[in-house]
């Protein structure tokens, strides 16, 4: 078969049928027989492209409009139980892994400006100067960074670090509405803070003690960032350069599986909260507490990969509206 004449001599269909579920619950009675006629349709030509290609991505796309228009034909709901399992195994996990040399690339600069700040700021005495005075610098190496993990109570302390990083990580989303431009200053400015410490800390003999302070909760803690980072840039991309698409409804698309990440990143700050407030002040030896913070970012990872790798081979976009509103009949 030949896939890209097919799809162009479908394509009026697809697009109609998607403006009219869309619309679904404004539709005049033509429109609602012209639904039902088009999903017929589609699903015929679903069946055919499934018989004679191997085009994962369209046959995924038009898997989820049949299914969107099963929907809307039928009036049928899903449970909640399944459009929960489907968020947490497809919409966010695929998003994530379809931005992942954003990720990468994320992580690999914030990582850079941190420690080469680092390294400036540990063997510079005028910019340690121009950052505190020796008392200032002493009580905050000798004190106050360890102290910040243990005088408060846990629960309160959690609670405080999941709003802090959900506060940064919701920021960095809601910038792809300015096409990403603000989040490249906004993770500059974390990457700096963080290397201004680890510099200070460094100078003292401190740095191992920093890094076992912060090794349990901030790999999982960072690399949420870098993903609420990562998705929002490339959301501002893909605007500036849609390709054969409509910017229109690519921003639509994006933009609702920006949403999807924003919502599955709660819940993983939330875990990381939880180390950060239960596991970072604990008594437990350094190289414990190392694992655990290591065992959870491995664990998100093999998350992320095993279920995103699967849903784009699917043909899944993470595109919210995609997600089917009843349970198949067939």
């Amino acid at each position: 078969m030949d896939v890209d004449a097919f799809t162009v001599a479908h394509r009026g269909d697809w697009v109609r049928l998607d403006q009219l579920v869309g619309n679904r619950r404004r539709l005049t009675g033509a429109e609602v027989d012209e639904l039902v006629d088009l999903y017929q349709r589609v699903s015929t030509q679903l069946s055919v492209l499934r018989s004679a290609s191997s085009e994962p991505a369209l046959i995924g796309r038009l898997t989820a409009l049949v299914a969107r228009s099963r929907a809307a034909v039928t009036g049928a709901h899903a449970p909640l139980a399944g459009e929960f399992v489907r968020f947490w195994t497809v919409s966010f996990p695929v998003v994530a892994y379809r931005a992942w040399r954003w990720w990468l690339a994320t992580a690999a600069v914030f990582l850079a400006v941190a420690v080469v700040i680092g390294c400036w700021v540990a063997g510079n005495p005028d910019v340690q100067a121009a950052i505190g005075t020796p008392a200032e610098i002493d009580e905050l190496v000798n004190h106050d960074f360890a102290s910040y993990y243990s005088d408060h109570p846990a629960g309160s302390f959690a609670l405080q670090v999941w709003v802090n990083n959900s506060w940064v990580a919701a920021r960095a989303i809601a910038f792809s509405i300015l096409l990403g431009l603000p989040i490249p200053w906004l993770l500059f400015n974390n990457a700096a803070n963080l290397g201004v410490a680890l510099g200070l800390m460094f100078h003292a003999g401190q740095g191992g003690f920093m890094l076992g302070l912060l090794l349990p909760h901030g790999l999982l803690e960072l690399t949420a960032v870098f993903l609420a980072g990562a998705v929002g840039m490339r959301l501002g991309w893909l605007v500036i350069a849609p390709g054969d698409r409509p910017r229109g409804q690519v921003l639509a698309e994006q933009g609702r599986a920006v949403v999807a990440v924003a919502v599955g990143l709660v819940a993983v700050l939330g875990v990381s909260g939880l180390i950060e407030a239960l596991v970072t002040p604990s008594g437990l030896p350094t190289w414990l507490r190392i694992a655990i913070g290591v065992l959870a970012e491995a664990l998100f990872l093999g998350y992320v990969v095993h279920f995103g790798r699967r849903a784009a081979a699917a043909g899944e976009s993470g595109d919210l509206a995609d997600a089917p509103d009843v349970v198949p009949t067939s």
